[in-house]
């Protein structure tokens, strides 16, 4: 099915299918929760995810929340369209401001929050500062970035190493059509020398939703520095769950936990 901005019937949406944005063609999937009425969970994926990569947790999200899961492949990943490279370095920027606000008006989202994993993390907070949209109650930020730090770098440059010689790019050609897309326009951003600029903390003084970060305290891509910025710079102090033995997917590395807390989190504001 493929759903364009505009058409009547946005509600309830098919299963899967692809959303058409601007020419673009961007994979999608919903998971059911108690009803065509529940509030929606939108996932934003990492830098190298997909619809496809979030594995069973969208599944066991709808189920322990009740509400509907929705996850779509940003262009250049999964099966949605691919992109020129290089990407743009404010690429997060510009899915926060420019595409995911059409995302969410073509699924017909009325009342939900956002759950970002990594560059996806950091899109739900360039957008929710950006646009302060009342439709979303909360944001689950999942190892946020909101800075570069030399951590990150240097994790970001193994990464380079292992899908040149390593098993990366045979593991990640399971989940895009367009493999060297997809790693490259992350990777070639990320270790462009200028990309060091990123900062986008000024966005989250403007977040007027609760915010709970999750963040694995063996975290190779990021350190708790991410943390005390959002603690500064947020208008209300964020939840905050550090995940012991656990690195930079705790949706993977430590489901039940991070279920259980999302769950807890979102209760309060999701409830109808």
């Amino acid at each position: 099915m493929s759903i364009a901005p505009g058409d009547e019937d946005l509600s309830p949406i098919a299963a899967s299918g692809f959303l058409a944005l601007d020419g673009a063609s961007l994979e999608y999937r919903l998971w059911p929760g108690a009803g065509d009425g529940a509030p929606i969970l939108v996932l934003l994926h990492e830098g190298l995810g997909s619809v496809g990569l979030w594995g069973d947790f969208p599944r066991r999200l709808a189920a322990t929340t009740g509400c509907r899961v929705f996850a779509y492949s940003r262009a250049g990943y999964g099966a949605s369209s691919p992109i020129s490279l290089p990407r743009p370095l404010d690429y997060m920027q510009r899915e926060a401001i420019e595409v995911l606000p059409r995302v969410l008006d073509a699924i017909g989202f009325r009342h939900g929050a956002l759950i970002g994993h990594s560059d996806g993390a950091s899109i739900a907070a360039v957008y929710a500062g950006a646009h302060k949209d009342p439709r979303i109650a909360a944001l689950a930020l999942i190892a946020p970035h909101f800075i570069v730090e030399d951590m990150t770098i240097a994790a970001i440059e193994r990464a380079q190493q292992a899908y040149a010689s390593g098993d990366l790019k045979p593991k990640l050609t399971r989940w895009h059509a367009q493999v060297d897309i997809a790693f490259r326009g992350w990777n070639d951003a990320w270790l462009d020398p200028d990309f060091r600029a990123f900062d986008i903390a000024a966005y989250l003084e403007a977040i007027a939703a609760p915010v709970q970060i999750i963040q694995g305290e063996d975290d190779p891509y990021g350190s708790e520095r991410q943390i005390e910025i959002a603690r500064t710079r947020l208008p209300a102090p964020p939840e905050v769950v550090l995940l012991p033995g656990v690195g930079h997917a705790p949706h993977r590395e430590a489901m039940e936990a991070t279920l259980r807390h999302l769950r807890g989190f979102l209760a309060p504001m999701l409830s109808t």
